[in-house]
């Protein structure tokens, strides 16, 4: 990869977080391909080339996973209110376009939802999700309560902020360890990485509402100060909040569970998941672990 095309990856990687964190917001092209410093022609084109779909498409998808994992999370706003706040302009029209994403309206969706309350059997979205009964939900719950009991300690407390240097990663989970490769392979010659340097996996969707191979992760390392960063290397600042905090220790076959494990505990003790950054904080290199385990928290933002 030469300097020109890792350079364009850092730019769209640094818009796409600007939309993220601005769904609710008037997204013109004009000053979206401000904030990546090309022309909104040029732009547009380098956008498609690197995310490999147009940057209308990306903010409409985006905003329709949005409303969905609220939908999920048992959000009691109405879908008018929802659909109005991301950007459409009418109820038919964000019926529509929900519908082609999930096959089948929003109203169904949220009757028939991935949260604990969903009230149908076995209903298969357009993503090949499975949705569960309240039934399983409960046999489910107690079963990873038992689980909790023996692997976890979890407890709710006010995280700093983190500062972190972080390459992207988009797809399958178990190929982020080759960015991590190349994010030391960066770091290690300008001498970021010592004893207190902890790596973090910061979540930018949720597999459940999104298809795997445009789901985001951003593989970082921690850092004390700002520094210069080039090509696909970004900054980023996680803010300090309340966050639910599981700490594991776990094989990399058991991360599923012990975020499904986290998932329930947050559902049962009634905490409310806020807009904010889920990510896994690693202790420890698991490479030295006697049994290859990776020593983490999981961090799920909640009010």
């Amino acid at each position: 990869m030469n300097a020109t095309t890792k350079e364009y990856i850092g730019r769209i990687n640094k818009v796409m977080d600007y939309i993220e964190r601005n769904l609710d917001q008037d997204l013109n092209l004009s000053e979206i391909s401000r904030i990546a410093c090309y022309s909104p022609f040029h732009f547009h084109r380098i956008f498609s080339v690197i995310s490999g779909e147009t940057i209308n498409a990306f903010i409409t998808r985006k905003r329709i996973e949005k409303i969905a994992s609220q939908l999920i999370a048992g959000t009691e706003t109405p879908l008018a209110e929802l659909a109005s706040k991301y950007g459409f302009n009418s109820a038919s029209s964000f019926t529509r376009t929900f519908s082609k994403f999930y096959g089948m309206s929003p109203s169904e969706f949220r009757e028939n939802g991935l949260g604990p309350f969903s009230k149908i059997s076995k209903v298969a979205s357009k993503n090949g999700k499975e949705l569960v009964t309240f039934e399983q939900y409960i046999c489910s719950s107690k079963t990873i309560n038992d689980w909790i009991m023996k692997n976890a300690q979890i407890e709710v407390k006010q995280m700093p902020a983190i500062k972190l240097v972080y390459m992207k990663h988009m797809g399958s989970f178990d190929k982020i360890g080759m960015v991590y490769e190349k994010l030391f392979q960066w770091a290690g010659p300008k001498g970021i990485l010592g004893p207190n340097t902890k790596t973090i996996t910061v979540y930018h969707d949720d597999p459940k509402v999104t298809e795997m191979s445009k789901v985001r992760q951003s593989a970082g390392i921690t850092i004390s100060n700002d520094l210069k960063v080039d090509g696909e290397v970004g900054l980023m600042n996680l803010p300090e909040g309340k966050f639910a905090v599981g700490r594991f220790e776990i094989g990399v076959m058991e991360f599923e569970k012990a975020w499904d494990s986290m998932c329930v505990w947050v559902a049962d003790k009634g905490y409310t998941v806020r807009d904010g950054d889920y990510f896994e904080l690693y202790h420890n290199d698991h490479t030295q672990h006697p049994e290859q385990k990776f020593i983490l928290d999981i961090c799920i933002p909640v009010d």
